[in-house]
C-alpha cells in the first residue's frame, strides 16, 4: 500500500491512502484517552469528546451539526482508553469543508456553559442506558479489577455524580494539554490530491507554533496485578461471567501468538473452540467469546459468556478444559495452518470496510508511527509456531493468573 505521509512544522502528522472511491474518510486521531485522566477526572476524555461539538469562535452547535450533513456527509467521534477520534465521511468535492470543520472543533472549541450543562445530562442518560446492559457493563468493571489503581481501569463514560462537577474550564484545561497538533494525526482515505490536502491542513493549523521534539507518552508505573474472584449480585436473570488477565503490549512480539490463539478460542468464527464447547455441543450459552487489547505498555485478554445461573460452574469447567488443552497440547501443523488461513481471511474481509480500515491505520500511525500493511501482518502470522502459541497459553492461562468476575449468584 502506497501511503503518503508528512509532518507539518507544528508537529501534526498527516497520513493519506489513495483510493478510487469518491467518498473520503478523514479525521483527527488524538492521543488523549481515559488513561490521560488525572485523579478526579474520571470520564473527562469522553466528556470532552461530547462537548467539543458544542461551539467554537466561528460556529454554534447547530452550525457544526449542519455543516457536513447538509451535503450528505457524516460527522462522528469516539473515545477509547488511549485516544479520541473525530472523523467524517464526505464526498471528495467537500473535503476542504471537512478539514475546516474538523480543525475548528478539535482545536478551537469553547465549551459554552449552557451547552455543557445540557450535554452532561445526555452523557448521564448514556451512562444509565449502559448500566441497563450487564453484558457491556461487566467489561468495564472487569478492567477496573485488572488495572486497579491506574487510569486504564477507569470507566470511559465516568460516573454521573462526577460528571455534574465538570465545567467548561475543566474541558479547556484538558484539551489545552492534549489537543495539540504534535499530539495528533490527520488521516484521509480517498481520491484526493495529497499536496492539496497538506496545504489545507497547514493553513488550517497555521496558528500553532513549531513543535518541540516529541518524546514518549508520559506513563506512570503500572500497579501490581493481583488475580482474584468476585461475585456481584446485579439482580439479572442471566449470569454474566468474565475470566481473564493482563496480557501483552503492542510492542511485545508475543502479542501475535496471542492474537492467533485468541481467535481460535473465542474469535468471531462459529468454529471457535469455546463456541463449540459451550454452545454447539452443550447448548449452555447464547454468547461466548474472547478478546484481547494491546495498549502502549500493557494489555488485556478475557473470555465472556452469559448463561443460566445454575450453569455457571459447568461452563467454567468447560472453559478450563479448553484452556488446559492449549497449555498442554501443542497444535499440529494442520491445525496451525487452518487457524492461520482463517484469521487471514477475516483480516482481508475486515479491510474491505473502508471506514474501519481508515480508523485502524490512523490509530496505528498515531501510536506506533507505522503505516498499516496487511501483507506485513500476514507475514507475522505466518511466522507463528506451535511452540510460541503453547508458551503464551502457559504464561497467561494458569488458574492462579486469572481474574474472574461473575454477575449473578451461581
Amino acid at each position: 500500500m502506497e501511503y503518503n505521509t508528512l509532518t507539518l512544522p507544528n508537529g501534526l502528522r498527516i497520513i493519506h491512502l489513495p483510493s478510487a472511491s469518491p467518498v473520503v474518510y478523514c479525521g483527527y486521531c488524538i492521543a488523549a484517552g481515559t488513561r490521560d485522566e488525572g485523579p478526579g477526572q474520571e470520564g473527562m476524555a469522553h466528556f470532552c469528546e461530547h462537548t467539543t461539538f458544542k461551539g467554537t469562535a466561528r460556529r454554534r452547535s447547530w452550525h457544526i451539526i449542519n455543516c457536513l450533513e447538509s451535503v450528505g456527509g457524516d460527522l462522528n467521534a469516539f473515545t477509547t482508553k488511549e485516544d479520541t477520534v473525530y472523523h467524517a465521511a464526505i464526498l471528495r468535492d467537500h473535503f476542504p469543508r471537512a478539514v475546516d470543520l474538523l480543525t475548528d472543533i478539535v482545536f478551537h472549541s469553547r465549551y459554552p456553559q449552557q451547552e455543557v450543562e445540557k450535554e452532561i445530562e445526555v452523557i448521564c442518560d448514556e451512562i444509565e442506558s449502559y448500566n441497563d446492559s450487564p453484558a457491556e457493563l461487566i467489561y468495564d468493571e472487569f478492567d477496573s479489577r485488572l488495572f486497579a489503581g491506574h487510569p486504564l481501569g477507569h470507566n470511559i463514560l465516568g460516573r454521573a455524580e462526577r460528571l455534574r462537577t465538570f465545567t467548561p474550564a475543566d474541558a479547556l484545561a484538558f484539551t489545552a494539554r492534549l489537543y495539540r497538533p504534535d499530539n495528533a494525526v490527520f488521516f484521509a482515505y480517498g481520491d484526493i490530491d495529497f499536496r492539496r490536502a497538506a496545504r489545507l491542513l497547514q493553513k488550517a493549523t497555521a496558528d500553532f507554533p513549531p513543535a518541540a521534539p516529541r518524546g514518549p507518552r508520559p506513563s506512570g508505573p503500572m500497579p501490581a496485578y493481583t488475580p482474584g474472584e468476585t461475585t456481584a449480585d446485579r439482580a439479572t436473570h442471566q449470569a454474566h461471567v468474565m475470566i481473564g488477565t493482563r496480557a501483552y503490549s503492542a510492542h511485545d512480539d508475543r502479542r501475535m501468538a496471542l492474537y492467533l490463539l485468541n481467535n481460535m478460542l473465542g474469535g468471531p468464527g462459529m468454529n471457535a473452540r469455546l463456541n463449540i464447547a459451550l454452545r454447539e455441543r452443550n447448548g449452555l450459552v447464547y454468547t461466548v467469546d474472547s478478546s484481547m487489547v494491546s495498549y502502549s505498555d500493557t494489555g488485556s485478554w478475557c473470555i465472556y459468556f452469559g448463561c443460566d445461573t445454575h450453569d455457571v460452574q459447568r461452563c467454567r469447567r468447560l472453559v478450563r478444559r479448553e484452556l488446559d488443552r492449549m497449555m498442554q497440547k501443542p497444535l499440529t501443523p494442520t491445525q496451525l495452518a487452518a487457524a492461520k488461513k482463517q484469521i487471514k481471511g477475516q483480516i482481508a474481509v475486515a479491510c474491505d470496510s473502508r471506514e474501519s480500515f481508515a480508523l485502524d491505520f490512523a490509530k496505528g500511525y498515531l501510536h506506533y508511527g507505522r503505516e498499516k500493511d496487511p501483507a506485513e501482518l500476514f507475514a507475522m502470522i505466518d511466522a507463528i509456531t506451535p511452540a510460541a502459541i503453547q508458551q503464551v497459553a502457559q504464561e497467561l492461562f494458569a488458574p492462579d493468573r486469572l481474574t474472574t468476575l461473575i454477575y449473578g449468584k451461581p
